[in-house]
């Protein structure tokens, strides 16, 4: 039975573990005598690794919404957010060393599967390259320089953009496999011939349908005067060369044969702008508490009905664009909130305000049909605006 190469008083048993500690610490590959078995001991212990524990699974979650958290934490016009979904296997790291002699990229202490902030620039960098050669508009030289920093140059200093490590969402990893056909030959032992004996070499990989979150922070102080005008829109410059790089070159490791390709996941894309609007509400709505604290009742009530005012004259402009009023509708619904509103008014200001948006409004509906109504609501406009 294959062991992992730690001391008695660990034990052997490692289920509740991140699959990075189970690969690279407690692989449990090793016979008796400290070799490997030929008898697909190897297999083995790649599948001991794939799967997630809900601790680790929890974790890989938290990780993902805390550098989420973070990005919401910058200035806007410093940020720039994509989500992708993998279109086929991903692996990174398979240089590293390993007893399998395939090894994978994990996050330290985490165990976690990663791709590195450095490896996301690098590939940019070269998609940035090709648009550049391909004649694409605005990107040239001098804004590859900027983005990225000089290359092979005595000049050199950091880029504006900086590319934050990506932390994969997943359900399990899975193992792939590669079938060199002429291993004597890269050996250098012997010709190529078509006799060779297949050598099925198995390494990780996350399966298509990954979640891959990148981010983007741009630093303007760094940005050299003359690209300024360039770059005056740097989310669509960097949207653009991205998705270069999803189409044509991918990340991590083994791209042309096509593993590490990429889409934008819109989905996802769609549910981070409504957590971002959520957010972005909350903190206007903090602050305006925070203003309140230091505001008279009758400022209080202007500002607040500022809101609601603004809210129902957009609906009017709407209503009118349609020109399909109906008695009833959802429009009459909310006038009638209004009306609620305006009648518990205080300032002189507010209330001519709402009164003349009111009387807008009838203007183009026309007065209620129910004589009461009608008498009411005018009553009601009098008492807001004072005319009759």
């Amino acid at each position: 039975m294959s062991q992992a190469a730690v001391p008695d008083y660990v034990g052997q048993n490692f289920s509740e573990c991140p699959p990075g500690h189970r690969f690279n610490l407690y692989f449990r590959v090793w016979n008796s005598q400290w070799g490997m078995d030929k008898d697909g001991a190897q297999s083995v212990a790649l599948r001991e690794v794939l799967k997630l524990p809900p601790n680790v699974s929890a974790l890989m979650k938290a990780l993902g919404e805390r550098q989420q958290q973070l990005a919401l934490a910058l200035p806007a016009e410093q940020c720039c957010v994509l989500d992708a979904q993998a279109t086929s296997p991903f692996a990174s790291g398979l240089g590293l060393e390993h007893p399998i002699e395939n090894g994978f990229a994990f996050l330290s202490p985490y165990g976690l599967p990663y791709l590195a902030g450095t490896g996301v620039k690098g590939v940019l960098r070269r998609a940035a390259e090709e648009l550049r050669d391909e004649g694409e508009p605005g990107i040239d030289g001098a804004l590859i320089n900027t983005l990225f920093g000089p290359e092979n140059s005595p000049d050199a200093r950091r880029g504006a953009l900086t590319c934050w490590d990506v932390l994969p969402q997943f359900d399990a990893m899975t193992v792939e496999i590669m079938t060199p056909h002429q291993s004597r030959y890269y050996q250098g032992t012997e010709s190529p011939h078509d006799a060779g004996k297949p050598t099925p070499i198995s390494f990780l990989a996350l399966p298509a349908g990954a979640k891959f979150r990148f981010v983007f922070r741009f630093e303007p102080s760094l940005v050299p005067e003359a690209c300024c005008s360039a770059l005056t829109d740097w989310q669509t410059v960097v949207m653009r060369i991205a998705s270069h790089a999803f189409d044509w070159l991918g990340f991590g490791a083994k791209t042309a044969v096509g593993y590490g390709a990429m889409a934008e996941d819109k989905a996802a894309r769609d549910r981070r702008e409504q957590q971002m609007a959520a957010a972005q509400d909350a903190a206007a709505a903090a602050l305006r508490e925070l203003r309140k604290a230091d505001m008279s009742p009758e400022q209080i009530e202007a500002e607040d009905a500022d809101l609601w005012i603004a809210e129902f004259q957009s609906l009017l402009a709407a209503e009118k664009a349609t020109k399909r009023y109906k008695p009833g509708s959802a429009f009459d619904q909310q006038r009638a909130v209004v009306l609620e509103r305006a009648s518990a008014l205080l300032g002189s200001a507010v209330r001519l305000s709402v009164a003349s948006v009111l009387r807008e409004s009838y203007k183009f509906t026309n007065w209620p049909g129910n004589k009461e109504r009608k008498q009411a609501v005018k009553e009601l406009l009098t008492r807001l605006d004072g005319q009759v």
